[in-house]
């Protein structure tokens, strides 16, 4: 199989990862400041902590790519999550290509360990000691969705980086490019759509684009906003304006059967359709008091929900905290 093939069957999350560090969007002021450090030959050991789909991994990749070019492979250990490790893996393997010098080009070697917050606090441990040792032929770089599950002493050997969720702006630019590679026809509203709930998550916008992409019947087929919240699958705004006004305007029985309706027929979750009102109802002219009262509540009732609740008592309680609250209002 050829290469062009071989990418083009590939997920778009890997298909359209940055090569370079010019190619990363949205952290600018990060890939500035690590590229100074390569720059003037004094890359400390690194900490990329942050949100899924913020660019930690590609960062780092393309950096080494950068600095490696052809050696990448020689040079760079990258250990995930799909890896074991544990302590063996540390004293071992990671110990072992930390150890060992430099053979194909001069500089430090690079140990990259992706989702580090899963490793064990034993792994942890082992792993200061090889970082204070081989500091001078290696350096380390630790990704992690959360820095608190990082031992502090661990943090404290590195010098940190906090990735924010991407700006709108941000995975607008990588969402153009994709379609106009990929040749599609997307709507104004679908984009906007997709901005919305990917939430600065640039992995899950082009998951969910790709999955639209394979649900369309021919190439040519636009792509709009309602497929967006199918593959998804988070309730449609019009939906829930649906189940909204038949809360505000109608009889407590008429909004149950409403709700229990577009519960069933649309297979949305409660949980989910509680985040919808709580979105929708922020947009609202709503005294201070209310504002707080609805949001009280229906937090009690998310994590009611998640503790297992009755799903029929809870759908109940929305309603009534919704309805108690607007009379309130009135």
């Amino acid at each position: 199989m050829s290469n062009s093939n071989a990418k083009s069957n590939l997920p778009w999350v890997e298909k359209y990862r940055p090569s370079n560090l010019d190619d990363v969007f949205g952290q600018e002021e990060i890939i500035s400041t690590v590229r100074k450090f390569v720059h003037e030959g004094r890359l400390p050991h690194l900490l990329f902590y942050g949100p899924p789909g913020t660019g930690k991994t590609s960062t780092i990749t393309a950096l080494a790519k950068e600095i490696y070019g052809p050696n990448y492979k020689n040079m760079v250990l990258e250990l995930n999550a799909s890896d074991d490790r544990g302590i063996e893996v540390v004293r071992n393997r990671i110990k072992e290509f930390a150890s060992t010098m430099q053979i194909f080009s001069r500089g430090f070697k690079l140990i990259i360990l992706d989702e580090a917050d899963a490793m064990t606090s034993v792994a942890q441990n082992s792993l200061r000691r090889i970082i204070e040792r081989y500091t001078k032929n290696t350096r380390f770089c630790i990704l992690a969705n959360y820095s608190h599950k990082l031992n502090p002493a661990l943090i404290s050997r590195c010098t940190r980086f906090r990735f924010q969720p991407l700006s709108e702006n941000a995975v607008r630019d990588q969402i153009k490019y994709v379609i106009e590679k990929e040749s599609l026809n997307m709507s104004m509203k679908a984009e906007e759509a997709l901005l919305k709930l990917s939430k600065g998550d640039m992995r899950r916008a082009l998951n969910v684009l790709q999955a639209c992409k394979a649900a369309l019947d021919s190439a040519n087929d636009e792509i709009d906003e309602k497929m967006i919240y199918e593959c998804v699958g988070a309730p449609d705004p019009e939906d829930i304006e649906t189940i909204l006004d038949s809360i505000l305007q109608e009889d407590w029985t008429t909004s149950y059967l409403t709700f229990d309706r577009f519960k069933k027929t649309k297979g949305l979750a409660l949980i989910d359709l509680v985040q919808a009102f709580v979105e929708i109802l922020s947009g609202y002219e709503l005294k201070s008091q209310t504002r707080i009262a609805i949001l009280k509540e229906l937090a009690d009732i998310e994590y009611g929900v998640s503790r297992g609740g009755n799903e029929k008592i809870q759908t109940s309680a929305v309603i009534g905290v919704i309805k108690a609250a607007m009379e309130n209002e009135a």
